[in-house]
């Protein structure tokens, strides 16, 4: 990679190393790595890696349990690997991609999907808005002012819906599903990431809110593959919906589930006085509004127990471990 203006700093905790040592252990600073979680790829891997590596110093391919050649192309082509033997998900394939990328002492982490549907080119504008210090987290957005997306209308919407999501409690996140990302060497290892499926997307939004990670998005363009994956659209949106709401529900319980248990509990009692009213006058009870209303209480007050307990163990928890 062209970079002229970088200096260069020796890694070695200390300063008697031979000649041999020190070539093996001084890098170009910034050191940057690309990350690329490939499943059955084997179609697109070749370009993906061949085009990132002009704007990287190494590039790092796992391949998730592929059954086609997506090892053996990323592998000719001079990527360092990583092998899942069994197709684990999209999480586990970054988490195992940013601890092999810690171990290269890289200063800029870089994310992007094995499918083809980012531009390499992009990488440049993710690079020099982190290079500018104050920021820990780039996310590349097909959303912002200049981004671009091929992607049919179903599928934006359902993305701005888990983005909207994975917003709450923080500054809004237009592209919450974006695999162009770049991020600082302390943000990675700042992060506790436990999420094993394409959730570790929003997971990783939330939990560097949580440890008052800087987040920006600049915009990308983004190309629409019809087969991105091998799961139904439908079922993956779901899931990551599912994960958003997990992680949302932990750091505010209240508003995930007392909220909306009280809501419940308050037409709960509309339906109460309806039923209440309808006795006084008739001195018979009318089924399907007496069922409403014991069923809506029964919810409300459930929701604001868990709420509530939900709350306070999180509480005394993180009283416990205020890191």
């Amino acid at each position: 990679m062209n970079a002229p203006n970088y200096s260069i700093r020796a890694i070695s905790e200390t300063n008697f190393v031979t000649n041999s040592e020190k070539d093996i252990e001084e890098k170009i600073r910034p050191y940057i790595v690309a990350c690329i979680p490939a499943y059955n790829e084997a179609q697109t891997i070749g370009n993906v890696v061949l085009s990132v590596k002009e704007y990287v110093d190494e590039v790092i391919v796992c391949d998730d349990g592929s059954n086609d050649l997506t090892y053996e192309i990323a592998e000719d082509l001079g990527a360092t690997l990583i092998r899942h033997e069994k197709n684990q998900g999209y999480g586990a394939s970054i988490n195992s991609l940013f601890n092999q990328a810690i171990k290269t002492d890289a200063d800029y982490i870089i994310t992007i999907d094995g499918d083809g549907q980012h531009q390499a080119l992009d990488i440049l504008t993710l690079l020099d808005r982190i290079k500018q210090g104050d920021v820990d987290i780039v996310i590349g957005s097909r959303f912002v002012k200049g981004g671009k997306t091929e992607a049919p209308s179903w599928r934006n919407i359902g993305i701005k819906v888990i983005s909207t999501f994975a917003s709450k409690g923080g500054a809004k996140i237009t592209d919450a599903q974006s695999g162009l990302r770049v991020y600082t060497r302390e943000a990675i290892m700042s992060l506790n990431l436990a999420e094993q499926g394409m959730g570790i997307s929003t997971e990783i939004i939330m939990k560097s809110r949580d440890k008052n990670l800087r987040i920006e998005e600049v915009p990308i363009s983004v190309l629409y593959r019809k087969k991105t994956t091998t799961r139904s659209p439908f079922s993956q949106g779901f899931s990551v919906l599912f994960s958003t709401f997990k992680f949302l529900s932990i750091r505010k319980p209240l508003l995930s589930y007392s909220l909306p248990g009280f809501v419940s509990f308050c037409i709960s009692l509309i339906f109460w006085i309806w039923a209440l009213d309808i006795f006084a006058k008739t001195s018979s009870l009318v089924t399907n509004i007496t069922l409403i209303a014991i069923g809506t209480s029964v919810i409300g007050l459930m929701l604001m127990t868990a709420g509530l307990i939900l709350w306070v163990t999180i509480s005394v928890v993180r009283e416990k471990n205020p890191t």
